[in-house]
């Protein structure tokens, strides 16, 4: 049991013991425990409901959506005050929500928007766009940095998991930062490949990711250098550099690409110290939990919860109102500060 789990567990048996327990129970549904982050997300989660006197039923589906709906219908069935969900497809969840609704039981999507379904009551997550434009924004930099005006910069492009809402909002955003820079001629993507329709890599799969980069190699670059790739998450980040080092980049005369990520997962931050991936966008899944808490507790108690975001997530049926996080770019001359001096790593989880 590690230091959350045990201070939620410890968290949980204050509130038995003074009478305070018992506000409700939150059902919690994430994707999966290949990711850290979702892991990091679950713990923060309960180990911050605990505190607030909420019983908490957390289910990983490892990315299996019947697995995921078996759970949340599970958790109906069961009689949970509030569901909390990240979804694997934001698309495929609408019966059971109308189950939820139906037994009074509110909706919160957590992270990931769910669509098409118009009993999502509240959206938590972070500026999506922003992530994208600081994605890109780190590219712009790393290629000036490494390369600088030597153009034009020949750069490739991957995006995220097509169900995944927040896919699209990634790529956008990063696209509003990169057009520019390909109508003026100073980017050249040399495969040609763009839009989510052909560079979404589904399920965030790395291993898809870094068979995709192979042929990017072996089709397009046997005379030409890659100087950069837009990689919209972590697990991509590392398959795209297995790739790029498999032909011999990062070795002899061969720079490393400027590549990008999302999550400062622990090997992308390690990959950042050796030189390899150029940067990545903390999201502090802690302080993503403590607005979801604030929201469940709002709603079970009959009042209305903080949101800063009424327009933005039209999910097909309504806009949901949500609340929007800021992300963070990490780089090797900021890491220390943003993910030690914060406290969401220590230094012996890095180094």
């Amino acid at each position: 049991m590690n230091f959350k789990s045990l201070l939620a567990t410890a968290s949980t048996a204050i509130l038995l013991a003074s009478g305070a327990y018992a506000e409700g129970t939150v059902g919690i549904a994430m994707p999966t425990k290949s990711s850290a982050r979702w892991i990091s997300d679950g713990e923060s989660m309960v180990e911050q409901f605990a505190a607030a006197g909420y019983e908490t039923d957390l289910q990983y589906a490892e990315d299996d959506i019947p697995n995921q709906l078996a759970q949340i219908e599970n958790m109906i069935t069961k009689g949970v005050d509030v569901l909390v969900i990240a979804a694997i497809d934001g698309t495929t969840l609408s019966n059971a929500l109308e189950n939820a609704a139906a037994s009074g039981i509110k909706v919160i999507a957590y992270d990931r928007l769910i669509r098409d379904s118009g009993n999502v009551d509240y959206y938590a997550t972070f500026d999506n766009f922003k992530v994208g434009v600081l994605q890109a924004t780190n590219l712009v930099n790393g290629l000036k940095e490494r390369y600088g005006d030597v153009k034009p910069w020949n750069v490739e492009l991957f995006g995220g998991s097509p169900d995944d809402n927040n896919a699209y909002f990634f790529y956008n955003g990063a696209m509003s930062v990169i057009q520019p820079l390909i109508d003026v001629g100073s980017v050249n993507i040399v495969s040609g490949q763009m839009g989510m329709d052909t560079v979404g890599t589904l399920r965030w799969d790395g291993a898809v990711a870094q068979a995709r980069m192979d042929n990017l190699l072996s089709a397009h670059y046997t005379d030409k250098e890659v100087h950069g790739v837009l990689a919209p998450y972590d697990g991509l980040s590392i398959g795209i550099l297995s790739s790029l080092k498999g032909v011999g980049y990062g070795s002899g005369d061969m720079k490393m690409p400027i590549v990008t990520g999302q999550d400062a997962e622990v090997p992308s931050v390690k990959s950042i110290l050796a030189g390899e991936q150029y940067s990545t966008i903390f999201k502090d899944t802690r302080t993503l939990a403590g607005v979801t808490v604030g929201m469940v507790d709002a709603v079970l108690k009959g009042g209305e919860p903080e949101i800063n975001d009424t327009s933005t997530y039209d999910n097909g049926v309504k806009v949901v109102p949500s609340y929007l996080l800021e992300p963070l770019p990490v780089t090797a001359a900021n890491w220390e500060e943003r993910l030690i001096g914060s406290g969401y790593y220590t230094i012996d989880q890095i180094k």
